[in-house]
């Protein structure tokens, strides 16, 4: 049996992650009031910071724009580990009282819209074992679950992995028991979570060695800003971190523009910049010359140089192969040579998941996603009362969660005004041409495109990946533009 709730909420946020907390904030600042709750499926705050647990686990952006434009981000260091993280998040949670409002332990599995009602019921599973299932109703329902699935990473299907003597791990799922000191290590993958843990690991001991398939753009930038640290000396505090956010916000989308408008000019600085950092004679047209253009997959960020600390120091190694299989004592090479291993570390991506896995219906009809088009980046056409956080791929998630949160904030209110139950996106033209949902040659989204929504070639369908365009246009844009369309 289904524990029901029978008080309706007016807004009902799943997810607990920094998207939750935005959305949390922003509803009891900005529509003080309104009954509300946050729902997490895990037993802790934080989403993505509690969840990783590998060695080194950090930002891939800078902490200015990933920290909360209501609660500015204080530490120094710009690009900071995840312990750190999520204290900031469990801070701002205590601090503004949002905790009262979070119920833990409780996984959305369905989500149903009913126009006689007009309100979202939503079934959720419990963690604890024996407990019941929960249904709640509420008139707004605001999705923050973010992308990927929580309960595992991908990992190909590599071939006798049952002969190997050693220990396979994935990154989203890292052993607590696990101790590297002296051990062999052989890293799968070239992106953000691998170039983190290669230095990590040879700190602890570990004797690493990168397994790439294909090389991937590393920047190095210090981990402390020097412009914030500078700033700070001479302005208020807070006046400080908003240069510095704006600062940091800026030149993002400059050289994102840069990289679309001159992708030979970029990527060739790009490798000069590593190959200076590498020893000398290093292959950087093997290792270090990624196949794509900047930022058709999103940089990665080494902080203070790790990384290539680690490669100079002799504590690791970069291999650009294929894996052919498993044997007994590493891993055999598509080019026959056998790399030796103790552990291996398959750091091979996320599985992409949205509304966290779980099933829609619209007056019992099935939603698909790939069916749905994104309206203004913030809700999809013909889903009443339903907004989803989808954060930019080439800046920090927080700058459009926060944007988000406060058009929410806008509609409700707006709603409110104009005695509407319903706002619904409605496009005029159904069969409209569409794109795939986001320009990103990344393997995680490759491998799931097809079942993602699309997007539009016009405003208000297309996703901007564009902080400045969508701040007007959430902030500051109208809300009663004939395609959102209101019901009473």
């Amino acid at each position: 049996m289904a524990d029901h709730d029978d008080a309706m909420l007016d807004v009902l946020v799943v997810g607990a992650g920094i998207a939750g907390i935005s959305a949390a904030w922003h509803l009891q600042t900005l529509c003080p009031g309104r009954r509300f709750a946050v729902v997490e499926a895990r037993e802790r705050l934080g989403g993505t910071w509690d969840l990783f647990r590998y060695p080194g686990v950090r930002s891939d952006s800078d902490m200015f724009t990933l920290g909360f434009a209501f609660r500015p981000w204080r530490d120094p260091r710009a690009i900071a580990e995840a312990p750190t993280i999520l204290r900031y998040l469990q801070d701002t949670v205590r601090e503004h009282g949002l905790d009262r409002h979070i119920r833990y332990g409780l996984r959305l599995t369905h989500a149903a819209w009913s126009s006689a009602d007009a309100c979202w019921t939503a079934s959720f599973a419990p963690s604890a074992p024996g407990a019941p299932a929960q249904v709640l109703r509420s008139r707004f329902l605001h999705l923050c679950t973010g992308y990927y699935r929580y309960d595992h990473g991908y990992t190909p299907a590599f071939e006798g992995v049952a002969d190997f003597r050693g220990r396979v791990v994935h990154p989203q799922a890292w052993p607590d028991d696990l101790d590297v000191a002296g051990r062999r290590v052989v890293v799968i993958g070239s992106g953000a979570t691998a170039v983190t843990l290669v230095p990590a690991l040879a700190e602890r001991g570990a004797q690493v060695t990168m397994l790439q398939r294909s090389p991937t753009y590393l920047v190095s930038l210090p981990a402390r800003d020097a412009v914030a640290a500078g700033l700070q000396r001479v302005l208020p505090q807070r006046a400080a971190i908003a240069l510095t956010r704006w600062k940091n916000v800026l030149i993002s989308l400059a050289v994102f523009q840069l990289c679309r408008r001159r992708p030979s000019r970029v990527r060739d600085a790009l490798i000069r910049r590593v190959a200076r950092q590498l020893p000398p004679g290093f292959d950087v047209a093997t290792h270090f010359t990624p196949r794509y253009n900047p930022w058709e997959q999103r940089l990665c960020l080494v902080p203070d140089g790790d990384f290539f600390k680690a490669l100079r120091a002799g504590q690791a190694e970069v291999v650009t192969d294929t894996v052919d299989r498993f044997v007994a004592d590493g891993v055999r090479l598509a080019s026959g040579r056998v790399m030796s291993a103790d552990v291996v570390v398959t750091a091979t991506g996320l599985e992409l998941q949205l509304m966290a896995g779980a099933a829609a219906t619209v007056d019992g009809r099935a939603v698909t996603p790939a069916d749905l088009v994104p309206y203004k980046g913030v809700m999809y056409s013909g889903l009443p009362n339903l907004a989803a956080t989808f954060g930019y791929t080439n800046a920090s998630w927080t700058l459009k969660a926060d944007l988000t949160s406060r058009w929410v904030c806008r509609l409700l209110n707006h709603m409110q005004a104009c005695g509407a139950r319903v706002a619904t996106p409605t496009p005029a033209d159904a069969a409209m041409p569409r794109d795939p949902f986001v320009d990103f040659s990344s393997g995680y989204f490759q491998r799931h495109l097809a079942a993602l929504p699309k997007q539009g070639r016009e405003k208000p369908w297309k996703l901007n990946q564009n902080y400045l365009s969508d701040l007007f246009a959430l902030r500051f844009g109208r809300l009663d533009d004939g395609v959102l369309r209101f019901a009473r």
